[in-house]
């Protein structure tokens, strides 16, 4: 493939799940932000102490350490034929970041939007419920447990509304996705690598449209 994958979409729009899946079925290595810094946490090296020490301190981790650290992580074996990126670039800077490593990697950058409208993803995120002992993820609306409020394979666990799942929290949160990530989109957009795949249907169809444009 020797491809670099950016997979965009709003909270709700299922990137993860697609990412998840090019990586189970097609061996593409799925590249998270959230897991990369999780990983940091756990590691001891220059870079992940640096990292330690920012997110002790409260303050933000920068374009130039969060580079840093999809570098490391791309540099690895696992990448060298080509990885998907969730969660990253968020930002236009971090795009022009990306553009180097792509040219150090020799790699080609294709941009994916899984595009959802506004009312669905409000639909999907407020509707959202979990089980706090499997993790199964349900929706009242979408996929509803079969007994209301209980996990279908843990009868004795009261499924979880997280609460930044009500409805204000989830208009400020879509509000922030679309001012940081326009220019993003517009990024890729002019320069002719971005493609946009309906994030609507059926999971194996939005998967199936994904493995084909890959």
């Amino acid at each position: 493939m020797n491809k670099i994958i950016v997979l965009i979409g709003a909270p709700g729009a299922g990137k993860g799940t697609q990412a998840r899946l090019l990586q189970e079925r097609r061996g593409i290595p799925q590249i998270s932000t959230g897991d990369m810094f999780r990983e940091m946490k756990t590691l001891d090296t220059p870079l992940a102490r640096e990292v330690q020490e920012i997110m002790a301190s409260g303050k933000l981790i920068s374009d130039e350490i969060t580079f840093k650290i999809v570098q490391d992580r791309t540099s690895r074996p696992d990448c060298q034929n080509g990885y998907v990126l969730d969660g990253y670039p968020r930002t236009a800077v971090q795009a022009e970041q990306l553009e180097s490593l792509a040219t150090e990697q020799t790699k080609m950058i294709h941009a994916i939007e899984v595009d959802v409208p506004r009312e669905e993803l409000m639909r999907r995120l407020t509707g959202r419920r979990s089980c706090p002992v499997c993790g199964e993820i349900y929706n009242v609306f979408s996929k509803p447990p079969r007994a209301e409020g209980v996990c279908d394979e843990h009868p004795e666990a009261l499924l979880i509304h997280r609460a930044d799942d009500n409805e204000d929290s989830v208009s400020t949160r879509l509000a922030t996705y679309d001012e940081l990530t326009k220019p993003l989109i517009d990024y890729y957009q002019n320069s002719g690598r971005l493609t946009r795949i309906d994030g609507t249907g059926e999971l194996e169809e939005i998967y199936a449209a994904l493995d084909k444009l890959i």
